[in-house]
């Protein structure tokens, strides 16, 4: 009988390490112009501990590149970041979204062109849409920009990986194109 609680102590100690890992990290989605680009400067702040770029926003299942890139889906090409709130906050990870791309660019950044390269915020719950407001606001008023904010927030609904190439594209192609840097 020892022997038994023994293991169903460890059993359930090891069940609240998973949980507690689980819910260790929040989750970000944002689009901002070419995913390549925004993935290649998030992945770099402090407390960010994964990213993926993919599509969202869109009404299509199962989106493809070959069918992004026409702008018939919908979709926004967008990055999943995955960070430590104990280390960054999610109004970080939105000042910081906000100085590396141009958000007064209607569906367009850099030579990227089409709704697909639109600049939104999709947020996953309710404390989300009230920090990217309250940040876009601040963004808008800062008056650091010669033209009104267009960045969009929209509920977050479902993100579709991309394909493979496109993972860590800038890591594996490091002279590759982006129209992302950080801005002051």
């Amino acid at each position: 009988m020892k022997y038994f609680f023994t293991i169903l102590i460890i059993m359930m100690s090891s069940m609240a390490q998973a949980a507690l890992l689980s819910t260790k990290y929040q989750t970000a989605y944002l689009a901002g112009g070419c995913f390549w680009g925004v993935e290649d400067l998030i992945r770099k702040q402090p407390g960010v501990v994964s990213t993926d770029v993919g599509y969202a926003g869109g009404k299509t299942t199962h989106p493809t590149y070959a069918a992004v890139k026409l702008g018939s889906t919908g979709h926004a090409e967008a990055v999943k970041i995955e960070f430590d709130p104990s280390k960054t906050s999610y109004e970080k990870i939105i000042q910081y979204f906000f100085r590396i791309h141009d958000p007064t660019t209607l569906n367009r950044q850099g030579n990227d062109v089409g709704t697909q390269y639109r600049s939104v915020i999709f947020f996953t719950d309710s404390d989300q849409e009230k920090i990217a407001r309250k940040v876009l606001e601040s963004v808008n008023a800062s008056g650091k920009w010669k033209s009104p904010v267009t960045t969009g927030l929209a509920p977050f609904k479902e993100f579709t990986l991309a394909e493979n190439y496109h993972q860590d594209y800038l890591v594996k192609n490091p002279q590759g194109y982006t129209c992302h840097f950080e801005r002051p």
